[in-house]
């Protein structure tokens, strides 16, 4: 759960002391490694060394080797090379929930409900669901063979796809009847121009003077890049500071502010939050909650005001380090603490799932920064959507407002009641 920025920062240079003990640490390194019981990796010992400085600091700040951080760029650039299907484990199978449209696997024929049992003539039994999602990953113009087993069908069916670049959707939107819902699932380089496309999309289907407004859902969203929080937020707002960020020296406070120009035409927005919203989807709520462009509705979130900058380091690999904390408009630091929701609306948790799921923030890690508004309340909620849209109490009760069926102190905002820093 991060916001991040990409850069590259010089170091100063420690003094000789430290120095000293670092030949500590290159004697350890020497014995342990000629003289333990049995041969160690040598590059996962430092790299586990590395962890376990990183680790003493705060539970965001760690080493990436080459993969890992292939990995987090993958992951920030919203798009691989691949076949386009999401996927679960079932029966110890790769059950396919949803072919992607237009993408190779839909292309090739793949349906939702077809279960992978082989991979390039290797059985997918016994893998993880991780492991199994990787082979299936690779560079643009390569083939794979896939074996399939589809209800109704009296034999396997094997299919050989090309795989392609697949960009994965970070907004998900559709239309209940009279208002807009956009659901933010993750904050990537395709964030914001998914949300304008979706926009415009709900604007084209539904007449403006018949659009109630728009319901921003934020929950069990971990975060991701500070730039795409900004510009989310800025697409709601016609001026103000959206966020922002202070590290060790004063002189290195940043503030990232607004401009003209307001997607949705300035309709109502109702944000939706719960403990699994994190990081720059907090920098999201919390702007629309203080410059009160939008009511946010649902449980307190996660609670983590910390940014990580990502450093290159030497063969490929990347320190990603906590460097700032983030503040809202009205000057709030939200680590350990959370964003507080206008109109708390708890979310039932069915049967199965109660006494099952544990509330989580930040103020549970272990070694979390302590936040300077925290308290022994802590931050975060349960982070539960029920599956099914006529099951979810939260966005319910925000189509109820929106539809003046429901009325609230909170609900609409008044702009010029907006919270911001003296």
């Amino acid at each position: 759960m991060s916001v991040i920025y990409s850069a590259g920062v010089p170091a100063e240079a420690a003094g000789s002391s430290t120095y000293k003990e670092l030949s500590v640490f290159g004697d350890v390194f020497e014995r342990v490694r000629a003289q333990y019981v049995t041969p160690p990796a040598e590059d996962k010992l430092i790299e586990n060394a590395i962890n376990g400085m990183l680790s003493s600091l705060d539970p965001h700040s760690s080493y990436m080797n080459a993969k890992d951080a292939e990995d987090m760029r993958t992951q920030t650039k919203g798009e691989f090379g691949g076949l386009g299907i999401e996927v679960t484990m079932e029966d110890e199978l790769v059950k396919v929930i949803t072919p992607i449209d237009d993408t190779p696997a839909a292309k090739a024929g793949v349906l939702a409900g077809d279960y992978i049992s082989e991979i390039d003539g290797q059985s997918v039994r016994g893998l993880k669901l991780e492991d199994a999602v990787e082979k299936m990953r690779g560079a643009v113009n390569t083939p794979i063979k896939l074996t399939l087993i589809r209800k109704g069908a009296d034999k396997p069916i094997e299919l050989t796809i090309v795989r392609d670049v697949v960009a994965v959707q970070a907004v998900k939107s559709r239309v209940e009847d009279d208002v807009g819902y956009l659901r933010i699932i993750s904050f990537t380089e395709k964030t914001y121009p998914d949300m304008e496309k979706a926009i415009k999309k709900i604007k084209d289907t539904v007449p403006a003077d018949k659009l109630k407004g728009y319901i921003l859902d934020l929950r069990l969203n971990p975060g991701g890049l500070l730039d795409q929080a900004i510009n989310v937020s800025d697409a709601l707002l016609q001026r103000g500071e959206v966020v922002s960020t202070r590290g060790r020296n004063p002189d290195e406070t940043r503030r990232f502010s607004a401009g003209p120009g307001d997607l949705t035409d300035g309709k109502p927005v109702i944000v939706l939050i719960n403990g699994g919203s994190a990081s720059a989807s907090e920098i999201v709520a919390g702007a629309l909650q203080d410059l009160r462009r939008a009511t946010v509705l649902g449980t307190r979130s996660f609670g983590k005001g910390s940014v990580q900058t990502i450093i290159p380091l030497g063969e490929n690999g990347a320190l990603r380090l906590t460097t700032a904390l983030y503040y809202t408009p009205s000057g709030r630091s939200i680590q350990g603490t959370g964003i507080t929701p206008d109109i708390k609306v708890e979310e039932p948790l069915p049967e199965e799932l109660q006494g099952k799921m544990v509330t989580e923030g930040e103020s549970s890690l272990r070694g979390h920064i302590k936040g300077q508004s925290e308290t022994d309340e802590g931050s975060g909620s349960v982070a539960y959507v029920p599956p099914d849209p006529k099951d979810d109490v939260q966005l319910n009760y925000a189509l109820d407002l929106l539809r003046g069926k429901k009325t609230d102190p909170a609900f609409p905002p008044n702009p010029d009641k907006a919270v911001v820093a003296k």
